[in-house]
């Protein structure tokens, strides 16, 4: 099996994620997706953040059509804050050693990959997928701490969308090591926040989130709070 981790808040899920979790799932040639959505922060965090019961579930409605997306609670029910290495160890014991994972992440989160909790052990215990961030350039890749040198006439390359995918090898400790994949992918024009700020200005949504989703969050009022207060105090 190879399977993807493709972790975030989620914070609502909308369609860009469901488009770039199909793309390098066919692109790798991955048997599942599993989507992991942050839990609650341990103290209490911004008020734009949707309780993780509710942003599970609605991860749990947005991929329900589609049998190679699954989704796992793992850092939901971590009572104190979920550092990758630790998931993806768990991971890897729900799973088995015969199974292969693919951490999805994007360009601008993996540029602060060095500053991760046990960052090298991390990046040799899965293979890793960097996919583009809108103002966020792979060439910002170069020379960057516990990476192999990688040549920037490459990296110039997959910013000038003259390369499509480089992969990048880690040595490791066994025979094999894992592999850092940089993928270029088409550009997708939604973003969670601004979701967000529609959904309080009461905007319309278009086709920015899947239906399910978009009801759920009607039906319990998320992101509404903030704009109810404004109303109110104004």
């Amino acid at each position: 099996m190879r399977i993807g981790l493709f972790g975030g808040t989620f914070n609502p899920i909308h369609r860009c994620h469901l488009i770039i979790a199909a793309q390098v799932r066919d692109r790798l040639q991955l048997d599942r997706i599993v989507f992991i959505p942050t839990g609650d922060p341990p103290h209490k965090g911004s008020g734009s953040l949707a309780p993780s019961r509710h942003r599970l579930e609605m991860v749990r409605r947005a991929i329900a059509a589609e049998p190679s997306f699954a989704v796992s609670d793992v850092e939901v029910r971590r009572p104190t804050k979920s550092y990758s290495i630790e998931t993806v160890r768990t991971l890897r014991g729900e799973y088995g050693p015969g199974t292969e994972l693919f951490f999805l992440i994007g360009l601008d989160a993996f540029r602060e990959f060095p500053s991760w909790k046990q960052a090298s052990d991390l990046l040799r215990l899965c293979h890793f997928v960097v996919v583009p961030r809108p103002g966020t350039a792979f060439r910002s890749l170069a020379e960057m701490p516990l990476l192999p040198a990688i040549a920037r006439a490459s990296l110039a390359a997959l910013d000038a969308h003259e390369q499509d995918r480089l992969d990048v090898p880690i040595p490791g400790p066994g025979p094999g090591g894992t592999v850092l994949t940089l993928l270029r992918l088409p550009p997708c024009d939604a973003s969670a926040s601004d979701i967000r700020n529609r959904l309080k200005k009461r905007l319309s949504l278009s086709t920015l989130l899947p239906a399910p989703v978009e009801s759920y969050i009607i039906q319990f009022g998320l992101y509404q709070e903030e704009a109810d207060r404004t109303r109110v105090e104004g």
